[in-house]
């Protein structure tokens, strides 16, 4: 480990563990191969197979701990409801017991569960029964001709534009409150008025994308923390098939694509940079990302990158929504900095809001202060040690790195330790562009590349 970062010294970079882990596998001559699937809506299939010790040579426990990882990363990354394992009973076994309701990843289980609809499974199999992968891509986006409406639907202000051929004629932001509401009519109603208003400056509307928080299955919304506060009941009656809902009945049935934030700024950026393989990372209230491949198409990913063990530690911090530990959430967000002041020998009031709390620290560090430099130094490193891990699961040419963590001098310290573990430790990877897209830019990017989400009889 090249760099270890001077306020977790602790940290254990998942990547590292990976590969200690699968070094000292081959070294035992004692291995054998697991298979692993996981299946998500529409039949898709993704599989992949790693190297463990054989079964009942005393490291069981290893193997266990190892794939039980390996698979929460799949599950986040990839998502799905249904594991298949094929090479090993006793780690299959385990995972059956560690991914079900009442065992140790009880949340996931239940989350999966609620984005599709599907009970949730680990299934042990043979060869024979294991399935083949089934990975389509998802061609949206960079769709330009007609008149079209982009919706960006963020939690305290939502963004509209009128685009016409690819140029945005007006656009707005309009602040709402919709993470207090319990009346998902709030929610349909401001939605409604914004796209309503652009399309006031337009001569028709053709098509309608929408860039928003959350996941979204067949434009449906799965799971989304928009409408946290609406009970269950609605949610199924009025929040799931809202934006269908509205493309229906309000816009004569025009087509609507809906996509998760974090894929349409990955699509953004493809756009502005001509190129695929782009990894777009949002270091806010908590880590969200998205991605395109070579092709600039989606993958039809979870990408939730806040869940994905970074850190393999156990006594590293717990997020409090999943109770699992060392997950991105609490290295790539504002959790992360308040998690290091105090290790950095700031203090912070309790009073504060988690975003004042950070505002004070990145106010520290436009005055110079070295505590300050240090927190955004040790994140720097956490980013450079799990971009090596990401690359585990995507293609990755190009990373965006967004949000209010990065403000300021903060991300430029970000991405330069960032850079400094990947030339030190993994060579191999130098060829990634990390960049940090102008803030003006990016948001009228990201209205152009909601409103391209369509593909129309006219787009080529």
């Amino acid at each position: 480990m090249g760099f270890v970062p001077q306020l977790d010294p602790d940290f254990k970079p998942a990547i590292l563990e990976v590969q200690g882990f699968l070094e000292a596998v081959r070294l035992s001559n004692n291995s054998n191969t697991v298979q692993i699937a996981l299946e998500r809506s529409n039949g898709y299939i993704y599989t992949c197979k790693t190297k463990v010790y054989k079964d009942g040579i005393g490291k069981d426990k290893d193997n266990i701990r190892y794939v039980e990882r390996l698979m929460k990363s799949l599950l986040w990354i990839v998502g799905g409801f249904k594991f298949y394992i094929n090479g090993s009973p006793v780690i299959g076994s385990a995972m059956q017991q560690i991914y079900s309701h009442g065992g140790e990843r009880d949340f996931d289980v239940k989350f999966m569960e609620r984005v599709y609809e599907q009970k949730f499974e680990v299934i042990v199999c043979d060869k024979s029964h294991f399935p083949k992968t089934n990975e389509p891509t998802i061609s949206v986006g960079g769709n330009l001709s007609g008149c079209r409406i982009g919706f960006d639907a963020g939690g305290s202000d939502r963004k509209v534009s009128a685009v016409k051929d690819g140029k945005v004629v007006y656009s707005e932001e309009v602040v709402w409150n919709p993470k207090t509401q319990d009346d998902p009519n709030y929610h349909y109603n401001g939605i409604l008025e914004s796209m309503k208003t652009a399309a006031t400056y337009l001569p028709r509307v053709d098509a309608i994308g929408v860039s928003s928080a959350g996941i979204y299955i067949d434009n449906k919304v799965a799971v989304a923390s928009l409408f946290i506060k609406v009970p269950d009941e609605l949610f199924d009656e009025k929040v799931r098939n809202m934006y269908i809902d509205i493309a229906k009945n309000e816009f004569g049935g025009v087509p609507i694509e809906v996509a998760n934030d974090g894929d349409v700024t990955a699509l953004a950026g493809g756009m502005e940079l001509n190129d695929g393989c782009v990894l777009g990372i949002a270091m806010g209230t908590s880590e969200a990302a998205g991605y395109i491949d070579k092709k600039r198409n989606l993958k039809g990913w979870l990408n939730e990158l806040a869940f994905v063990p970074v850190d393999f530690n156990v006594d590293s911090a717990v997020d409090e929504w999943s109770g699992d530990f060392g997950c991105g959430v609490k290295y790539f967000s504002q959790d992360s900095v308040i998690k290091l002041a105090p290790r950095a020998g700031i203090q912070l009031d309790e009073k504060l809001t988690p975003a004042e709390k950070l505002k004070v620290v990145q106010n520290l560090l436009a005055q110079g202060d070295e505590r300050a430099k240090k927190i955004f130094e040790t994140i720097g490193i956490y980013l450079g040690y799990s971009i090596a891990y990401y690359s585990l699961f995507y293609d990755i040419k190009h990373i965006l790195i967004l949000g209010r963590v990065t403000s300021g001098k903060g991300g430029n310290i970000i991405i330069d330790n960032a850079k400094k573990v990947i030339l030190t430790d993994f060579k191999a990877l130098n060829k990634i562009n990390i960049t940090i897209p102008d803030e003006k830019n990016r948001r009228v990017g990201q209205s152009i590349a909601a409103a391209s989400l369509p593909k129309l009889a006219s787009d080529k």
